[in-house]
């Protein structure tokens, strides 16, 4: 092998193994820390996932043509107003929306419709988004709970479940 061959070898090597390195998601389960999101409010100011530290946090992925979606939005609502804030030295629950849309009028008007009063964001890069890769989603609706260290606790709980899951954990803090 000739010495171009090798600087060329050697090259090709390390760009491969760079690409292996970034290709290799954290697995989304519980016990892992919740990836990063950082992604565009409404008003176009880029919100951190990470902003919200400290705090218990349900991770809402949801879009406004997901029928199932809209219809838990009001038991978000329920939920938020229950628990959103606690007083004392208990902090509450901090609802994170990442919206799958892409269409940014659709997103806004379901956000108005429904008056959705937690931080919401979008890429709006529709299932093409790397948040929608980074937490392996495949179906909506669909969540993630991370606790006041951002660790994933529970996952994909709707309803009565997510309720009684949320209430349970405040409780014991």
């Amino acid at each position: 092998m000739c010495r171009k061959q090798y600087k060329i070898f050697i090259i090709c090597a390390m760009l491969i193994g760079c690409y292996s390195a970034r290709a290799q998601p954290v697995e989304i389960k519980e016990g892992n820390v919740a990836p990063e999101i950082r992604v565009p409010n409404l008003k176009g100011d880029t919100i951190a996932l990470s902003s919200l530290r400290g705090n218990l946090v349900l991770i809402d992925f949801w879009a406004s043509w997901c029928a199932p979606c809209m219809e838990e939005q009001s038991e978000l609502k329920q939920l938020y107003s229950k628990y959103g804030h606690l007083n004392g030295n208990v902090k509450g629950l901090r609802i994170f929306g990442v919206s799958l849309d892409s269409k940014k009028e659709a997103w806004k008007k379901a956000v108005r419709k429904y008056n959705l009063p937690w931080a919401q964001v979008s890429d709006l890069k529709f299932w093409t988004s790397p948040v929608a890769k980074d937490y392996q989603i495949e179906a909506l609706p669909f969540n993630v709970i991370v606790d006041e260290q951002g660790v994933i606790i529970a996952m994909n709980l709707h309803g009565e479940a997510l309720n009684d899951f949320v209430a349970s954990y405040l409780k014991e803090k």
